[in-house]
């Protein structure tokens, strides 16, 4: 029997609570609904360093690397910073270029799921930034993504999620992106040819 896909979340801000992390960690739950095997990897608890190559990879940005590259499928959170991601969460991304050598190389053949939070409105400009870094990598961007707008609003104080509709939304990515990776795994391929999700979907408070 087929051991069950693997599907990381990384992201989170610096920030405690962090709205984007807790979102993250209801996406995975989807994904462990049906029936991924998960993982989370909160950047502020890796302490990573900003990149440099040429002062080699140290511990945290290798653990990183392995984990990501172990991955059938990705979850990507981050919270809405002028317009973009967070630099914390670039400076992840930027650390994955010790794929490179790989083969396949960087994030080739895995589904991306991308979410963000913001406390206004535009948080589908995080998740537009992320989706040029997916194809950068090439990476396959899930169609179906998420931004939660007023996230101060739909989380609590201690980053708990009291929105239900968003709390089903992110659900839906989860389930979504591991749908995805066992098409890849099946097919080596996702092409959605099914119609089962397409565009974007707006998380409401």
């Amino acid at each position: 029997m087929a051991h069950p896909v693997l599907v990381v979340g990384m992201g989170g801000s610096l920030r405690t609570p962090s709205t984007s992390l807790a979102a993250l960690r209801v996406a995975i739950e989807g994904a462990a609904a049906a029936g991924a095997d998960t993982e989370v990897i909160a950047l502020s608890r890796l302490d990573l360093p900003f990149y440099a190559a040429e002062h080699g990879a140290p511990p945290a940005a290798r653990f990183l690397a392995e984990t990501i590259h172990g991955a059938d499928a990705l979850l990507w959170s981050s919270p809405t910073y002028h317009g973009s991601v967070s630099g914390a969460f670039k400076n992840a991304v930027d650390w994955l270029a010790l794929l490179a050598d790989r083969d396949p190389p960087y994030l080739s053949n895995k589904p991306v799921g991308m979410m963000s939070t913001v406390g206004g409105v535009q948080g589908l400009q995080a998740i537009s930034a992320m989706e040029f870094i997916v194809r950068a990598l090439r990476g396959w961007s899930v169609p179906l993504v998420l931004a939660v707008p007023w996230s101060t609003q739909v989380f609590d104080a201690e980053g708990n999620l009291n929105d239900p509709v968003v709390a089903e939304q992110l659900h839906g990515l989860g389930a979504e992106v591991t749908r995805a990776a066992l098409q890849f795994r099946a097919q080596g391929t996702c092409d959605y040819a099914e119609g089962r999700l397409h565009g974007s979907v707006l998380g409401g408070t």
